[in-house]
């Protein structure tokens, strides 16, 4: 099939033989798949196998450092989250391909390895690594912010003294207002799993399951324009040298936006570890750091949610930071002045009003004050922290990796005649599914688990036209006046080869765990604790922020033979 747009016309990739689901019914639960997109444009989650020369070079480096402990015990669903790398991959890959200059072919590769299998001694298995961590911590408390710094040094030597390769400074930003400033010997060559390792081992930070942090979080390269969690054999350096050929590739910026673009080296959540394992953590430093992401996640509106429940969770962060309840210091006027800081900006009161001193009854500032005096006086903030995740574990997008896209908005009646410009929306993907979210509004406008849709890739057929993008096509069915049908829907995005491959791996991820009997074990467990018993919070009938809103997105509709019975917008279906 091919589909016109106005962004041009796309030629859909072959599939594996499910490509007709996107023209036929779909009565109940059809997933789709794309292995052809998926293998010619392998992205950074794309899982690849080991070969047997990394494997060896992967031994050499958990040898070399003591914060990486080899054969430790991680879940299998963990070990399957972290892709090992391939001497391949420079020929199969489509975001990591031969243009960008931290991929290495199979021939280079192997002739690194022997270069430095030669500047080893003969009975060394692993190299020095130096390692200085500088921690600046900014905690915010009820009267002022302080600023401390400590410093650690860990060195591990398994060789004899050789010269030192060249240390280039670097700093790994937490979600907690603290920086790791680290000097890390060959820092150009330092695979991300070594620079991981070193951040978490900070005693500072008092992480006491070090192994355990090592899979909860990742190492991500972000920016306002791209997010990329890096795998752990890929170099942080060369990620960064690389970043503008990148960003010409998978991000909507304009020229002065890329040009003044400056990714920052994050460690964040890793998108692959399981909801339910993280609800088994009881390592309070670990739970700390999670819940200063999802408080950034909130204040940020990627955590879409009823305003109600944004008041609540900002009354918990008040009470978080600000200590008990004190009726001289914490009064309706603080509140209005500093609600930015508790609370979404979609949320607060809007800031051209902020002069007035007089507060409304229903304003965001009297109900978050109500909000903060209701916490009991008794909490911790460790029970706090926990209450303020459970919360967050709810909601369906949590956790997941965050994409720009952009879709058609319908038009009718004049409006049609006009040239209309595309809505920008934010692309979320975790283990349950994908979210499309109005990052303006902040509201959801479609939610999918992955049983209720089926998804293809397509690439532009002109792909030298900067103005015919990549798209993902979703198709899942609904009721409509009481008549099942199937929709077809189109979200174009530079970053649809990143989508399509993140979809496909917890696709995969799901299967094997349902061939291996897993999910018929947690279940039973969970109905037996009252754990995994959970609804879902998505609604389709428009009403509210978490529901499907189909009457704002251009889709085509099909009858049960096939059909194509309607369609808005742009997009055509021809046979």
């Amino acid at each position: 099939p091919v589909s016109n747009t106005t962004s041009g016309s796309y030629q859909l990739s072959q599939g594996n033989g499910n490509e007709t689901l996107l023209h036929q019914p779909k009565a109940s639960t059809t997933t789709g798949n794309s292995n052809s997109a998926a293998k010619q444009q392998q992205s950074l989650y794309s899982k690849q196998q080991p070969q047997p020369q990394q494997q060896q070079q992967q031994k050499q480096l958990q040898q070399s450092t003591a914060s990486v402990a080899s054969g430790h015990n991680l879940p299998p669903n963990v070990v399957a989250s972290y892709p090992s790398s391939s001497s391949a991959a420079a020929t199969s890959s489509g975001l990591w391909s031969e243009d960008n200059p931290f991929v290495v072919s199979s021939a280079t590769a192997q002739q690194q390895q022997q270069q430095q299998q030669q500047q080893l001694p003969p009975h060394s298995s692993g190299v020095n690594v130096n390692v200085t961590v500088n921690v600046v911590a900014r905690p915010v408390t009820a009267s002022t912010m302080t600023t401390t710094t400590a410093t650690t040094t860990s060195t591990t030597t398994l060789a004899p003294p050789r010269p030192m390769q060249k240390v280039i400074p670097t700093v790994v930003y937490l979600m907690s207002r603290i920086a790791v400033h680290m000097e890390i010997e060959g820092t150009a060559q330092c695979p991300a799993q070594v620079m991981l390792a070193a951040a978490l081992g900070c005693e500072e930070l008092g992480i006491t399951n070090k192994l355990l942090a090592q899979s909860v979080f990742g190492l991500w390269m972000t920016s306002p324009l791209l997010e990329v969690q890096l795998k752990p054999h890929h170099r942080p350096y060369a990620v960064r040298v690389a970043w503008s050929k990148l960003l010409d590739k998978h991000s909507h910026g304009n020229e002065l936006e890329k040009l003044s673009d400056e990714p920052m080296t994050t460690l964040r959540r890793n998108v692959f570890f399981s909801r339910r394992d993280e609800e088994k953590i009881k390592d309070p430093r670990i739970l700390e750091l999670l819940y200063e992401e999802a408080r950034h996640n909130v204040l940020l509106g990627r955590y879409v949610m009823e305003p109600s429940q944004s008041i609540m969770l900002g009354g918990i962060q008040a009470r978080i930071e600000l200590g008990p309840y004190n009726s001289h210091t914490h009064s309706t006027s603080y509140f209005r002045e500093n609600q930015f800081r508790f609370l979404p900006a979609h949320v607060a009161k809007s800031s051209s009003w902020s002069w007035l001193p007089i507060s409304q009854r229903s304003s965001a500032e009297v109900r978050l004050l109500e909000q903060f005096k209701r916490v009991p006086t008794t909490a911790t903030t460790k029970k706090l922290m926990r209450k303020y995740l459970e919360f967050c574990w709810g909601l369906p997008f949590y956790g997941a990796a965050y994409f720009h896209g952009q879709v058609e908005q319908p038009v009718r009646g004049l409006m049609s005649l006009m040239q209309q410009k595309d809505l920008p929306v934010l692309i979320a993907v975790n283990e349950r599914g994908i979210f499309v979210i109005d990052q303006i509004e902040c509201t959801l406008l479609l939610g999918l688990k992955y049983e209720e849709f089926s998804w293809e890739y397509a690439k532009p057929s002109n792909v030298n036209d900067p103005e015919c993008l990549p798209c993902i096509f979703l198709q899942f069915g609904a009721v409509e006046n009481g008549i099942a049908a199937t929709k077809l829907m189109q979200i174009f995005s530079r970053q649809a080869a990143m989508v399509d491959a993140l979809i496909t791996h917890f696709i995969e991820q799901d299967k094997r765990r349902k061939e291996s009997g897993a999910d018929a074990d947690q279940a039973a467990a969970g109905l037996a604790d009252n754990t995994y018993v959970e609804t879902n919070p998505i609604k389709n009938n428009g009403i509210g922020v978490l529901s499907n809103k189909f009457a704002r997105l251009t889709l085509a509709t099909f009858d049960d033979e096939g059909r194509c019975i309607g369609q808005t917008g742009s997009l055509s279906i021809s046979y």
